[in-house]
């Protein structure tokens, strides 16, 4: 895992685009904070700007560092969901501009992977994590379902768990806003 860990830290501090395994589903991933790399996964995906993407961090200070505020609300969100949670927040900080939904909301998810943890932790900032598919296609739930016209266009590819087949499912979204209101995006 050490070598991939290097390799993936060099790819994505140097503004490239990686695909790797997260605790959900295989993602496109790039340093959140990098404005032309997040460009490129929005071309990669040939998905609309308008449309939102999710970031991961290792930690929940990585998170209170990422938003104004938590609300007290996602803690217990975050501690209670048996599977993996997204929650869009109110007023992302220190994030590129294009991954900010435009109603100044950004999805970021606790990440529990270990792999994820480290290479975050290494980096010292969040990651862009999206679906590995063009937009608009079937979700590629292993990496064997995942394109070759996705695997080409990424500047690395995490030589870990390509062998897994088994039906990995993605996280489920839930919108807080500061008032307390929730509403459940996916399921």
């Amino acid at each position: 895992m050490k070598v991939e860990l290097n390799k993936a830290h060099e790819v994505l501090k140097a503004g490239g685009i990686i695909l790797y395994p997260s605790d959900t589903i295989w993602g496109i991933g790039c340093d959140a904070t990098n404005e032309e790399a997040v460009q490129r996964i929005f071309k990669i995906k040939q998905r609309s700007d308008q449309k939102s993407l999710i970031a991961l961090v290792e930690s929940d200070i990585r998170l209170e560092r990422t938003v104004e505020e938590v609300p007290v609300m996602a803690w217990d969100l975050i501690d209670y969901s048996e599977r993996p949670v997204t929650i869009i927040y109110d007023a992302p900080k220190g994030i590129a501009p294009s991954a900010i939904n435009t109603d100044n909301t950004l999805g970021i998810r606790i990440v529990k992977d270990p792999f994820c943890k480290k290479l975050i932790q290494n980096l010292n900032q969040p990651i862009i994590s999206t679906s590995a598919n063009i937009s608009g296609e079937k979700q590629a739930n292993c990496f064997s379902e995942i394109s070759e016209e996705i695997k080409n266009s990424v500047d690395h590819i995490v030589n870990l768990r390509q062998d897994e087949q088994n039906e990995n499912q993605s996280s489920m979204i839930i919108k807080l806003d500061r008032s307390g209101l929730i509403k459940i995006i996916r399921k």
